[in-house]
């Protein structure tokens, strides 16, 4: 018998094919709209994890125990160099750094501004820090290079200073004496972020530890080729770090960058929500509408001996064909339109220009996600918006009474 309810379900779908027709439509065009969204939220969030580790956060910190809780810029590792090795050691790692930084006054005449002064490494520092991968004027730090100096337009202008001007550095030593070292400016980083501008400025790591007297790095970053493997890294490199240094994500390093994109990520959640949801009442409504013009179809399926339960399932047989046929739909329509969104993607510079957020500048370029599981998505809310909207309408035809139903419908 249930392939004989099969067989009805196939020939009542394909009977009215107006309905058909109107049905997988608005099940295609709601399944493409939450897979639009989708994507949109999953690259949104490659795009946060990936702005906020080029920023010079890192996905992954090595820093000495007791740093998250201090955040001391004096503390150094217990040994930087076997903490380097041990991270570079490791599969989907890209580019491994060692800093240092310290809290500096930089004087220039009657100008003098705070900031923190980071000491890098010239060679590897571009690879992880986009601000100065372009340089606007002058040039980037080099190997070798004593006495360079790298800062941001903001601390340029607080200081009335160009290339090649000297600028005074003084900050606290190991001791508590006062230390001071001349610098020469080399490059000015120009983001078009006042907030991105002021936190650019570095020196080689060399002519920090002269100037602070602290030898070695205070912190090892990493950069991964794939963000969402960051937790597995860092249990593996949790476990080979010197002993006196710990591993911290992306979110402990920058907590209030990482609740910002959380609380972003809860609002596109929720709108995804409310668009499954209209998908889902859409479904629901077309649905009810067929059943209630197919009373006297089912008064006579009632009367010719077909249980409810039975008359539940042919219903819900006739929703999964119209889920699977919007599915296929929405994969014709949809995937074109998600490979260019994940390809060229959306452009709001021209409505946000720059936008920094606790230094850390966005792009204005959201870029989709575009991959395997797209077919996945659109199969399970096609069929399941169409299942889900179809119990009621189902439910109710298995209530049909055939003495009411037949007499009203003459």
């Amino acid at each position: 018998m249930a392939w004989i309810a099969s067989r009805y379900a196939v020939r009542s779908v394909g009977r009215n094919l107006r309905r058909t027709a109107l049905s997988v439509v608005g099940i295609a065009v709601g399944c493409v709209l939450a897979l639009f969204m989708e994507s949109l939220n999953r690259g949104r969030s490659e795009l946060f994890a990936r702005v906020g580790a080029s920023s010079g956060i890192g996905h992954l910190r090595v820093v000495p125990a007791g740093w998250r809780a201090r955040r001391d810029p004096r503390l150094r590792l217990a040994d930087w160099q076997a903490d380097v090795a041990a991270a570079r050691s490791l599969s989907g790692v890209a580019v491994v750094t060692a800093r240092a930084r310290a809290q500096v006054l930089l004087a220039m005449g009657t100008h003098v501004v705070p900031v923190e002064l980071a000491g890098v490494d010239p060679d590897v520092e571009p690879r992880t820090f986009r601000y100065v991968q372009h340089m606007q004027q002058g040039r980037y730090l080099k190997t070798g290079d004593a006495g360079g100096l790298v800062i941001g337009q903001t601390i340029a202008e607080r200081l009335s200073a160009g290339v090649d001007d000297d600028v005074v550095a003084t900050a606290v030593g190991p001791d508590g004496q006062i230390q001071s070292a001349m610098l020469r400016i080399v490059g000015i980083v120009t983001t078009g972020s006042e907030d991105a501008d002021a936190g650019v400025c570095q020196v080689a790591r060399p002519d920090l530890e002269r100037l602070t007297g602290l030898p070695g790095a205070g912190e090892v970053t990493l950069v991964l080729d794939e963000f969402r493997h960051a937790e597995a890294i860092r249990g593996e490199l949790a476990s080979r770090v010197s002993r006196g240094d710990e591993v911290l994500t992306l979110a402990e390093v920058a907590p209030e960058i990482q609740g910002h994109f959380e609380q972003d990520a809860a609002s596109a959640r929720f709108v995804s929500a409310i668009i499954l949801l209209i998908v889902l009442l859409g479904v629901a409504s077309a649905q009810l509408a067929a059943v209630l013009e197919r009373r006297r179809e089912f008064a006579v399926l009632s009367a010719l001996g077909m249980s409810g339960a039975r008359m539940v399932r042919l219903v819900v047989q006739e929703a999964l064909l119209l889920g699977v046929a919007g599915a296929l739909v929405a994969l014709a329509v949809g995937l074109p339109i998600i490979w260019r969104f994940a390809h060229v993607g959306l452009d709001f510079r021209r409505y946000m220009g720059t936008f920094a957020f606790q230094g850390v500048l966005l792009d204005p370029v959201i870029y989709g996600d575009f991959g395997p599981w797209i077919v996945s998505y659109v199969t399970l809310v096609a069929i399941g918006a169409t299942l889900a909207a179809s119990l009621y309408p189902a439910w109710y035809a298995s209530r049909t009474d055939p003495a009411v139903a037949l007499r009203v419908a003459q």
